[in-house]
């Protein structure tokens, strides 16, 4: 399985891209770095910088039609400057539009409720999140993990980096649960 981490060029919060890929990658399947720019990826811890990764992919209109599923890892930078690229938002609904899953965790929701893809879902995320979900039309719950499968696709949360563990734990399950037949292309 392809699994498309989408990430700004700069702002992801590190541990929350690092652990959820080696997870993907453990469960033998195809992690892929999507970015809006080029490059490499500049990662942070909290608000010190930290690794750089290489990008594998870079948004040029493309759809879910290329990946299985969507991870959006968090960080404060990251998930606000992906809900002001309309390419972004556009490739994040996408997979909601073709019932594919999405995992995201701590800030990443930001993406979602510009995306427009929250009615009638129930999610959690980093709690200054919360009102935001609510005004999109999401039920904000204050759990370490939430799968939804109220709409086309599943949708798991996770609040932060203290639960990547049960994040990935769930994220995975849904995935293999779900239908695969991901293309070759962004």
């Amino acid at each position: 399985m392809r699994i498309a981490f989408l990430t700004a060029p700069e702002g992801v919060e590190e541990i929350e891209l690092t652990e959820p890929w080696k997870a993907v990658e453990r469960a033998g399947w195809n992690p892929q770095l999507v970015s809006t720019g080029p490059g490499r990826v500049q990662a942070f811890q909290h608000l010190d910088k930290a690794g750089t990764y290489p990008v594998d992919h870079v948004l040029a209109g493309g759809t879910a039609d290329a990946f299985d599923a969507l991870v959006l890892p968090g960080g404060v930078a990251n998930p606000d400057a992906l809900r002001t690229n309309g390419l972004a938002v556009a490739f994040t609904r996408s997979f909601f539009e073709a019932g594919k899953p999405v995992a995201a965790i701590c800030h990443a929701p930001w993406t979602l409720v510009e995306a427009d893809v929250l009615r009638g879902r129930t999610l959690t995320s980093w709690p200054s999140l919360a009102t935001d979900i609510r005004n999109a039309g999401g039920t904000w719950v204050d759990e370490p993990v939430h799968v939804c499968a109220a709409a086309p696709g599943t949708l798991i949360t996770s609040r932060k980096p203290d639960d990547l563990e049960a994040f990935c734990a769930a994220f995975l399950k849904e995935f293999a649960d779900a239908p695969h037949g991901g293309g070759d292309g962004v």
